[in-house]
């Protein structure tokens, strides 16, 4: 299984609500995150609001192996348990709604609801698929720049706004050829038409009315196919996030809305004591054990910390990490790796995003700059923002001094360069 590394972007909702419920936005294939900044402040109203790149796309790290659009979905949920995991509400244009309907039908209890936008079940044909990726790795994607602009915009909106247009076709410039190649090769093996019947989860689907990739006839009777709501975006084309963000997001917020409130659930029962099994007077019912113990084995924990490990600071680090291993330091590399990862790292009683501010300022506060720098990265892959990162070291100057924080701001500087 080849699950790629992706890189997201978490927007806090503005309410400040610690409760806030998370909704995860999917791009379409060539463009970025920044696909649905003109809907981003209407969202992160009400909600957490993660936005992710594909492999080889904005801040994603290329991709140099296969990887099907199912493995994608994966990639989505490990962002996800990232920043806190639990259930959430998703999102995704063209690739992007190919990617919600794989977690649907994969694991449709963690979504909370599902908004398919000028996707399908089955998008083009394999051939087709197939003659992009090859004109991508042949050419580059600057050779698809014509064609994509044809696909994504309604006829006249290259000259309506011509600044927008034009950076959505630059990103594309920026896109990995390989990576692009990999997801035309994903997409052309997508096909989840068998696999629909039984959804149940509130669904929209979003058709744009001059969409000629994905035409509004196809995506109307997906939505009957699912039970979802149908809403046709009149004048655009195949990003309507770009087009129309108005209208977009009012449908997303309409049925965002009409969800229940998530709730916990209430706590379990108290475990009635073993039969035969006495407790004193006025004595509290026993305590049950934790949800999380060390119980698994050695080797386990091992696995366990190696994947977060590998999920948090990137294969690449890890890899040259494992290559520099001496006989010296084989112990020392296990031991970090199966208890500060295996058994630290992994427990459910704290987030990601909580643990890497957490050991930024335990870092800053012993002024061990090396590590400092590692685990910046790790903060960014975490869901961390580069002005959360930086309030906590302006906290942290506070409790561990001015020079610390300083040489720390510095550390951090380099690395959001980079």
């Amino acid at each position: 299984m080849t699950v790629p590394s992706l890189r997201c972007s978490v927007q806090p909702v503005a309410s400040g609500a610690p409760n806030a419920e998370l909704i995860v936005l999917g791009p379409s294939l060539g463009t970025t995150t920044s696909l649905w900044q003109p809907a981003l402040a209407a969202l992160s109203a009400t909600h957490r609001v993660l936005r992710f790149d594909l492999p080889g796309h904005g801040d994603s790290p290329a991709a140099d192996r296969p990887f099907t659009v199912a493995e994608l979905a994966e990639a989505v949920l490990r962002l996800v348990d990232a920043v806190g995991g639990g259930a959430f509400h998703y999102a995704g244009v063209s690739m992007g709604g190919a990617i919600g309907l794989q977690l649907a039908v994969d694991q449709p209890e963690r979504l909370r609801s599902l908004s398919v936008i000028c996707s399908g079940a089955k998008i083009g044909t394999t051939d087709g698929w197939d003659d992009r990726a090859t004109a991508a790795r042949t050419s580059g994607t600057a050779s698809l720049i014509g064609a994509s602009a044809e696909r994504w915009f309604a006829p006249g909106f290259l000259q309506r706004d011509p600044a927008l247009s034009s950076r959505a076709l630059t990103e594309l410039l920026d896109v990995d050829d390989e990576s692009y190649a990999l997801c035309c090769g994903a997409l052309g093996a997508f096909d989840l038409r068998d696999r629909l019947a039984g959804l149940t989860l509130p669904s929209l689907c979003v058709a744009g009315e001059a969409d000629v990739a994905t035409p509004p006839d196809g995506i109307r009777s997906l939505a009957a196919s699912i039970d979802a709501a149908f809403v046709l975006v009149p004048g655009v084309g195949h990003l309507p996030t770009l087009e129309a963000p108005g209208a977009v997001s009012a449908a997303l917020l309409t049925l965002l809305s009409a969800v229940a409130p998530w709730e916990p659930a209430p706590p379990p029962a108290p475990t009635a004591a073993p039969t035969g099994a006495t407790a004193p007077p006025g004595a509290a019912a026993p305590t049950p054990p934790p949800t999380w113990l060390p119980t698994a084995t050695v080797a386990e924990l091992y696995d366990a910390g190696l994947t977060v490990r590998r999920e948090v600071l990137g294969d690449a680090h890890v890899d040259a990490a494992t290559r520099r291993i001496t006989p010296e330091t084989d112990d020392f590399q296990t031991f970090i790796t199966r208890y500060a990862w295996g058994s630290i790292w992994t427990r459910p009683g704290l987030d990601r995003r909580s643990r890497s501010l957490l050991t930024l300022a335990c870092l800053v506060t012993g002024g061990h700059e090396a590590e400092l720098r590692m685990h910046v990265r790790a903060a960014l892959t975490n869901g961390l923002s580069r002005a959360e990162i930086s309030e906590a070291l302006l906290h942290t100057a506070i409790y561990a001094g001015v020079p610390a924080a300083n040489s720390a701001m510095g550390i951090a500087r380099d690395v959001f360069s980079e």
